[in-house]
């Protein structure tokens, strides 16, 4: 025997811990969260629309109550005989993008309600000099049902409005 290279016993090789079957892990947990996911998302447009309509309906109501100050009626589509506080409707509905009728619109002037096109009045937004108040009771039917839950009934209930004075027209 050679005593300047003693045989060292080698260990036998160690084998790797048995592994764990994770197959399909990852596609239950993708199942489990993705409802909540997707449903926050969609609330989370749904508001943004909510948000949207609420700000398009502000605009058409400041536009509307602008041109209700003129005293002007061409904007009226019934040219033979132009009223007011048709044309200043026609000006709301023009301003609003389209979203007037999705949002049920309520109209209340100096704390009148008229709530059907029946019950407008040709002297609805005043006289020369009077100051007009026009705001718009407007809901939103909510998709999402989470946001149902939350909002009774299932509608989102928002008012618009503007405050003016009459300017002196027709002297």
């Amino acid at each position: 025997m050679n005593s300047q290279n003693p045989v060292v016993p080698c260990a036998p090789p160690r084998r790797p811990a048995p592994r764990r079957r994770q197959g399909g892990v990852a596609a239950v947990e993708m199942a489990l969260v993705a409802p909540l996911l997707l449903l926050v998302l969609i609330g989370t447009v749904e508001m943004s629309m909510v948000y949207f309509a609420s700000l398009t309906m502000q605009y058409a109501v400041r536009e509307a109550a602008r041109y209700a100050v003129t005293g002007q009626v061409n904007d009226d589509p019934n040219t033979a005989n132009q009223q007011r506080y048709l044309a200043v409707l026609q000006k709301l509905q023009d301003s609003s993008a389209g979203l007037y009728a999705k949002v049920s619109p309520v109209l209340v002037v100096n704390n009148t309600t008229y709530s059907t096109a029946a019950s407008y009045t040709a002297n609805m937004f005043g006289n020369p000099g009077d100051i007009v108040v026009l705001q718009v009771l407007c809901s939103w039917k909510l998709a999402t049902p989470v946001l149902n839950m939350v909002f009774p009934g299932g509608v989102y209930k928002f008012t618009v409005g503007a405050t003016m004075q009459n300017e002196q027209y027709g002297s």
